[in-house]
């Protein structure tokens, strides 16, 4: 903790931190006794009444319940393989690999961790971190410990639930037995408290939750024995004391909080046997509702304007209300209330082919691996969320029922998402103004287009998984992603990738004299942050238009100011205005990341892409330069895309204006003189279209075709005042 931050800190932060000081302090020495195992003797006083054997009344009790799906596991299975059987196949065939010692995680596939496997050892790079107390453990450092989010991927433990489910599916016992001989083998590799795999508590979360699926899958296997069930359970508990002895307060208050959070109410929930169950749970609930207000905006945006990092946190909400309501522990409505939120954002961010924008961070994780699809498909929570509180719209967009809704709410739950009726959501476009998102659309076809804008605030707290998207959009024309967000690729693997990875470079925005809005210092912390806000928003049934500006060129030793504008015409194509002021001489960068699919060619001033037919005309005195660049389409994982730079050399000020035309029309558009501002005369087949912009002041008009012109189309955006459309 840096000076600065001892100088702001409260009371109870110091308190926390020194407390969480000591006990690590403590636990190096020691002197602690949740530095080891607990003796069976020192075990069996740690439960309510005595337990003769763990794993017997485990297998026997009634009480306490987990998810719906293992009510009725046959029912669940044949459920499964009717619905999903390529999928069933699939699986089974994952399970497989995990046997033979393949794992496929995050973006990374075939990844071999030695036979027996090393917990501590990171494939990417051949680093293999050391065995010393966690609090010791330098893992942000990629020569220490490599790329630590593979290593943890691995030790969550989440390819347990893989096993289960094809140990459900064939009643084969080698997955049993790889399951249990894994988790003794983690258990020798890993003493309490050392070694990477206990430097975040978040992670000790994510494990103790999978093993609790994991218990379920396998608790009536011969294979899984009461010695290695009972020395499991002396780890869960202490997981959970670790988890309420650093809790990440106040060193990643976000989603760290708040899972840490679900891990010590699913322990507590789950084991009510042991006597400080209760503790756990109601810490955990209590934290989870605290939190609500402070992560989830008013208008349903995750605090950290990251897409993945908002996903998670809905998912987090949903198993909480899930487990919540299987064993009849009420919750306030304000849970509900919040959690539609979230899932009202994720439902219109959601493009036409069913994937979502990675605005922000993606560390490429799951909070329980239940299904297969692509990591920016987020619409098994849509499908889940459609059936927990009875909305056609998020089936509508959600389209099938994915895996994930079988194992969450069992066959019943299926059940209900069959007999749901689908509907269009209420809305086509849809500002989310406290997050600064808005959606653009022209319908809820799978051909629609669709433009996601962000003009918010760069994050929150010290921005970590924040990117330097100021203005940045991400677009799709008939249906067809063609403008992407490139992702994240790495954490602390690859330092010149983490940084180019969140910069303005990378994204469908402007840098000014190749320096980013924002400036990163480190792989979780920035330099200079840029201040973003949206200036103004109409959305009408014929257009939509949106303006945002930034401060993040203001820095520089001669300032610039940045502010983008655009107008959507419905069914028809976009119009975007990058205007920068300054005093003195400066280069502008106006970037297009196009999805790896495309094959676009430069014909004068327009970008074409001949296989979908979209096409990017730009004016401003300027060129169109190709860049190589990068699309991670998963955490660890990255690969080729093309990007086009219209680049403008300029003076004083400079007005870029490109022409986002989605489909092949011979779009001519021409540039005519203007008594004032900028004029542009755009003929296509729909008829001639005539655009002039006076400063704030756009018009544009739809003219009929020859012999006779006629105006057929208007829409006014004055300066001040209400926009009007009018059609003849």
């Amino acid at each position: 903790m840096n000076l600065r931050r001892l100088k702001d800190a409260t009371i109870d932060e110091l308190r926390v931190r020194a407390a969480q000081r000591i006990a690590a302090f403590s636990e190096r020495r020691g002197w602690s006794t949740l530095a080891k195992l607990p003796t069976d003797e020192e075990f069996a006083s740690l439960f309510t009444a005595p337990i003769p054997d763990l794993l017997e009344h485990f297998r026997s009790r009634s009480e306490p319940n987990f998810f719906s799906s293992f009510n009725s596991p046959a029912q669940t299975v044949d459920a499964f393989r009717s619905r999903w059987p390529d999928v069933a196949e699939r699986l089974i065939e994952k399970a497989n690999r995990i046997c033979e010692g393949k794992f496929d995680l995050l973006g990374c596939t075939n990844l071999s961790f030695g036979d027996p496997i090393d917990w501590h050892f990171e494939p990417c790079t051949g680093k293999r971190s050391p065995l010393v107390h966690w609090s010791k453990l330098d893992y942000l450092n990629a020569n220490v410990a490599g790329d630590k989010r593979i290593v943890w991927e691995l030790n969550r433990h989440q390819y347990f639930l893989t096993l289960g489910q094809a140990y459900w599916m064939t009643g084969d016992e080698r997955y049993a037995r790889v399951f249990t001989s894994h988790f003794q083998s983690w258990m020798d590799a890993n003493p309490p408290k050392l070694g990477v795999n206990w430097t975040s508590s978040l992670e000790v979360a994510f494990r103790s939750m999978a093993w609790l699926w994991a218990f379920n899958f396998f608790k009536s296997s011969p294979s899984l024995s009461s010695e290695t069930f009972t020395n499991v359970c002396k780890f869960l508990y202490l997981n959970a004391r670790h988890l309420e002895s650093y809790l990440s307060t106040y060193f990643s208050p976000n989603t760290h909080l708040t899972g840490e959070a679900l891990g010590l109410f699913f322990i507590g929930t789950m084991f009510p046997e042991f006597e400080e169950a209760q503790r756990w749970q109601d810490l955990g609930r209590r934290i989870l509702i605290e939190q609500l207000p402070v992560q989830v905006k008013p208008d349903g945006v995750y605090f950290e304007h990251a897409t993945y990092y908002h996903r998670y946190t809905t998912d987090f909400y949903i198993h909480f209300m899930l487990l919540s309501r299987a064993n009849n522990l009420p919750l306030p409505r304000d849970v509900q209330d919040s959690l539609v939120l979230l899932l009202d954002h994720l439902m219109y961010i959601t493009r036409p082919d069913g994937t979502t924008p990675f605005f922000g961070d993606d560390d490429g994780g799951r909070l329980a691996k239940l299904e297969v699809r692509a990591a920016n498909d987020f619409r098994g929570t849509l499908g889940v969320a459609s059936v927990l509180f009875s909305r056609g719209d998020y089936k509508f967009v959600a389209g099938d029922a994915a895996e994930e809704l079988l194992w969450l709410l069992g066959v019943e739950g299926l059940r209900q998402f069959d007999s749901t009726t689908p509907h269009e959501p209420k809305e086509l476009s849809r500002p989310f103004r406290h997050g600064g998102y808005f959606v653009m659309r022209d319908g809820w076809k799978r051909d629609s287009n669709y433009l996601l804008f962000d003009c918010g605030p760069h994050g929150v707290l010290n921005c970590g998984h924040a990117h330097a998207d100021a203005l940045s959009f991400a677009l799709a024309a008939n249906g067809q992603t063609i403008l992407i967000d490139p992702g994240t690729c790495t954490y602390t693997g690859w330092k010149e990738l983490r940084n180019w990875f969140r910069s303005s470079q990378a994204h469908n925005t402007v840098s000014v004299d190749n320096e980013s809005s924002s400036v990163p210092n480190g792989a979780f912390t920035w330099k200079t942050i840029a201040n973003c806000s949206a200036v103004s928003w109409i959305s009408r049934k014929r257009f939509d238009f949106v303006s945002g500006e930034h401060d993040g060129f203001v820095r520089l030793d001669d300032p610039v100011t940045t502010n983008r504008s655009i107008l959507f015409l419905k069914q028809e194509y976009w119009i975007v205005r990058d205007c920068l002021t300054s005093s003195g001489g400066h280069r502008a960068d106006v970037r297009f990341h196009l999805a790896p699919t495309a094959s676009p060619v430069v014909e004068g001033n327009v970008v074409h892409d001949p296989n979908t037919g979209f096409s990017i005309h730009s004016f401003g005195d300027g060129q169109w330069i190709k860049e190589d660049s990068w699309f991670s389409q998963s955490y660890g994982q990255k690969q080729k895309a093309d990007a086009y730079v219209f680049r403008v050399n300029f003076t004083g000020e400079a007005e870029i204006i490109s022409f986002l035309m989605p489909s092949s029309g011979d779009w001519q558009i021409t540039p005519i003189k203007a008594r004032e501002g900028s004029a542009f005369i755009i003929d296509g087949a729909n008829g001639q279209d005539l655009v002039i912009i006076r400063g704030e002041e756009w018009e544009w008009l739809r003219l009929s075709h020859e012999p006779i012109r006629k105006v057929r189309e208007v829409v006014v955006l004055p300066r001040q005042g209400e926009a009007s459309y009018l059609k003849f």
